[in-house]
């Protein structure tokens, strides 16, 4: 782990990382937000984890499928802005019954500076489940381990679609007056 990553521990992000490596999470995919910093960075840091860096959050569907189909499993990790871009691609693993699992942090919540955020903020989980995404929402940094383990366990055990939403109040709000 890196000097700079075992500074700014969020106390979620290397408990998370041990649950990926064990469930033997080996491909990474995301649009990077820094509320994923310190899981990407760890992720990064892992021999047996690969990270790819995506240009739309929908590939990461893609890609998700296609490392299951080689026997392979994946994380998608996106910020809640981007869920909109996965529509019409999560159309996959509700049609084929495949895991896909996602690691989203919300934006567009109390707090947020931004009101390009709100629209999409309010309509994750709504979207999420329209699609068949089982929703599971992190309200603390003590609650994120936890609810990760459960949509790992849904996702590669049962084959679901699953998001652990991580509320803005646990990767805090950005500050845009700097």
């Amino acid at each position: 782990m890196s000097q700079a990553t075992a500074q700014n521990d969020d106390g979620w992000s290397r408990q998370v990382h041990g649950l990926a490596a064990r469930a033997r999470i080996s491909l990474v995919t995301t649009v990077p937000d820094a509320g994923l910093t310190q899981l990407l960075q760890l992720c990064c840091d892992d021999d047996a984890m690969r990270v790819v860096t995506l240009s739309t959050e929908e590939e990461g569907i893609g890609m998700a499928y296609g490392a299951w189909l080689g026997g392979a499993r994946a994380l998608l990790c996106l910020q809640s802005s981007g869920t909109g871009n996965c529509i019409n691609a999560l159309a996959l693993p509700a049609f084929t019954r495949s895991p896909c699992l996602m690691l989203v942090t919300m934006r567009g919540q109390e707090g947020e500076g931004n009101p390009a955020q709100f629209p999409m903020g309010r309509a994750v989980r709504a979207v999420f489940e329209a699609m068949g995404v089982v929703c599971l929402e992190a309200m603390t940094k003590e609650e994120v381990p936890s609810l990760f383990g459960r949509a790992v366990d849904m996702a590669f055990g049962e084959g679901k679609a699953c998001a652990v939403l991580v509320a803005q109040q646990v990767i805090g709000v950005k500050d845009f007056a700097k």
